[in-house]
């Protein structure tokens, strides 16, 4: 291989049984909004580097691609997240728009440099946003359209994992006060379960919400439990009521004090996981879009994972016909539309089973090679 051929870390071709997986997956995740009325866009590439940052919390300009406009001499940026994309086309070209507005979205992002748990710089981002709202119901539909999506591209034994992305402010506020200091370093060590770090960071009021995760029911029941006043109770009602929508479509669990991921998120977030997968297959929640001050809720689907999950899909043989030099066109016109995938001759001399076909057409029929 020469050395000009080869790509930047973190990028690759997709291959043709590759590329066939991913069109697949993603016309099925897609259809699955479509079916539940959310509505695609499809946001540039590029955007100033100021909006990509301005419309959403958590959104690190440091990850992104960034260059010189030669027009305008702004900085302009590689989207590294379409969320942020849907909030500004929602608070702009669809402000007038009647609300609950319901788009989806599939597209390329990408990153100046991958984390270590995923070595990739540029990912397919597929997801689906109410904006106008982040009811329980709202949070209901969401979740159950992730689920929609999934089923449809494949994926088998679905569970989902449930958070209260601000739990430690809630609480901190005046059930569990915390001055501002201290918040940051509660929030941390929770994130790592780490009970010694968490009472050394004066949070020892916090230590239940450490054994409060786990299987849905046994860990709402615990959470349930802690003594804050009243101040969680609307979010747990919230949270069973989500998860009596879902029944038995998924499995659930709770982590009330998960935070990786949750950069944006409000009072709910959610994790999904599927068999097969060996990371999570998207994320999603609650948040208020920066600037139009308009609450949403939200998921993203990456498409590496959704492969992972799906294992050899793509990777088995369709069925194709050869179509000889002297073929009868219109018999081939009236398979192809049926579904049957055709590669013609060119040269009369061609191997059908070295063409990768299945069948050959003789005499309008196809028949095995």
């Amino acid at each position: 291989m020469n050395q000009d051929d080869l790509l930047p870390v973190g990028l690759e071709d997709a291959l043709p049984a590759r590329a066939r997986a991913i069109t697949e997956t993603m016309r099925a995740v897609l259809d699955a909004m479509d079916a539940h009325g959310y509505d695609r866009v499809r946001p540039p590439l590029v955007e100033f580097e100021k909006s990509l940052a301005g419309r959403m919390e958590g959104v690190a300009t440091r990850r992104m691609v960034r260059f010189t406009d030669p027009d305008s001499l702004r900085t302009l940026a590689l989207r590294s997240d379409m969320t942020v994309q849907v909030g500004r086309i929602a608070a702009t070209g669809m402000a007038n728009a009647p609300r609950p507005l319901r788009l989806c979205y599939a597209g390329d992002v990408a990153l100046l440099k991958a984390d270590q748990l995923d070595p990739s710089r540029q990912r397919l981002q597929l997801g689906a946003e109410l904006i106008g709202s982040d009811s329980v119901a709202a949070a209901s539909e969401i979740v159950g359209l992730a689920i929609d999506a999934l089923t449809g591209a494949g994926i088998g034994n679905i569970s989902i994992d449930f958070t209260l992305p601000d739990l430690v402010d809630t609480l901190a506020e005046s059930a569990l006060p915390l001055d501002p200091a201290q918040r940051e370093a509660v929030r941390r060590e929770l994130d790592t379960k780490d009970a010694g770090g968490l009472t050394a960071a004066g949070g020892e009021a916090y230590l239940p919400l450490l054994y409060a995760t786990g299987a849905f029911d046994e860990a709402i029941t615990k959470l349930s439990a802690i003594d804050a006043g009243g101040s969680l109770s609307s979010r747990i009602d919230g949270l069973r009521e989500i998860a009596a929508s879902i029944g038995t479509r998924a499995r659930i669990t709770l982590d009330p004090t998960e935070r990786h991921g949750f950069e944006y998120q409000s009072w709910f977030g959610f994790t999904l996981y599927g068999e097969g997968a060996r990371s999570a297959l998207g994320r999603g929640g609650t948040y208020t879009i920066k600037g139009s001050d308009e609450a949403a809720t939200g998921f993203s689907l990456y498409m590496d994972p959704l492969l992972d999950a799906l294992g050899d899909r793509g990777s088995e043989q369709r069925k194709t016909l050869f179509l000889p030099p002297d073929h009868d066109r219109d018999a081939a016109a009236r398979l192809r539309a049926i579904g049957w995938r055709t590669v013609a001759s060119l040269a009369g001399d061609e191997d059908p089973t070295v063409m990768g076909c299945t069948h050959r057409l003789e005499g309008g029929d196809a028949i095995p090679v």
